[in-house]
């Protein structure tokens, strides 16, 4: 007998646990090489009310196990999104989870309430956390008071199921979780990038042109595994995990201390097919351990 690698994370039922990660899987550049179907779910780049030219270029830097970014939420915004991407984003079979970022609260309502005239997508997901803006994401993320105020306003609004993107450049991740969670959030993701900096010493220039971006990669698995551990131990709303998964292993890290689904983003600038092979992995280990379902790999850390 097949293991079953279903999940329901907000009422959204998922082929598997794994999904892209916003902002490192554009899906029609994929497509030649994944077939979009198989995916637990679909997270796309995150959307902001106006059009973003982004940030000045350089903006990736290779580091050791990992790389740097300040791409600064470059998009067309919600508008071209919904009228562009969406409806060809509808013709597959998987959950459409739309990330928002916005430089106050009021944008970040203002999206979602664009978002509330649409059918396609699944749930929305609060960038609360890029730490390549100035304003808005980083600020959100930090501050409880502030991470409570516009989760609680978002959710009144949304039709969907709200999921909170969480920032790891915290002193406890997981009291911001427990406060987003008592806000009305539906799911927390952890973790974002961490903000890192690189330095040319024969120009004495930073190498990106953001100055400061976000870490990510396999660099970043063993601080991702521990925080999403401590954030499990918090909370009863799902968990979703991510930073540095690159293969079915590290993808189980996260199962066995409490994340109930993971997302996928550095390894899919490296392989094309990583989530593929993530859910092939999954599966394969839990046939050779005897395991049928999720269930039964979800926080099953021995202590």
């Amino acid at each position: 007998m097949e293991p079953d690698l279903s999940v329901e994370i907000s009422g959204i039922k998922m082929k598997n646990p794994v999904m892209t990660a916003s902002g490192t899987f554009g899906p029609k550049e994929y497509l030649p090489f994944v077939e979009l179907n198989r995916l637990g779910a679909l997270v796309v780049k995150t959307v902001t009310l106006k059009s973003r030219p982004g940030n000045p270029p350089p903006r990736l830097r290779e580091t050791p196990c990992g790389v740097l970014n300040s791409i600064g939420l470059q998009n067309p915004g919600v508008k071209v999104f919904i009228k562009e991407d969406l409806p060809w984003l509808s013709q597959f079979d998987v959950p459409i989870i739309v990330s928002v970022g916005g430089e106050t609260v009021e944008e970040y309502l203002k999206i979602i309430e664009f978002l509330n005239e649409t059918k396609e997508i699944s749930a929305v997901e609060l960038n609360i956390s890029c730490p390549n803006v100035k304003k808005g994401g980083i600020f959100f993320g930090v501050d409880p008071d502030e991470a409570a105020n516009l989760t609680v306003k978002a959710k009144k609004i949304s039709r969907f199921p709200l999921w909170v993107k969480l920032s790891p450049n915290v002193t406890d991740i997981s009291l911001i979780a427990k406060v987003v969670e008592e806000s009305g959030a539906d799911a927390v993701s952890l973790i974002n990038t961490i903000v890192g900096m690189a330095v040319d010493v024969k120009t004495f220039k930073p190498y990106l042109g953001g100055i400061t971006g976000g870490l990510s990669g396999p660099a970043i698995k063993p601080i991702a595994v521990r925080m999403v551990w401590e954030v499990a131990k918090r909370v009863k709303i799902p968990v979703i995990g991510m930073g540095g998964i690159m293969n079915a292993h590290d993808a189980l890290e996260f199962f066995l201390v409490g994340a109930k689904a993971v997302a996928v983003g550095t390894a899919n600038l490296v392989n094309p097919k990583a989530v593929l092979e993530i859910i092939s992995g999954i599966k394969k280990y839990m046939k050779e351990k005897g395991f049928k379902r999720m269930g039964e790999i979800v926080g099953k850390i021995i202590i």
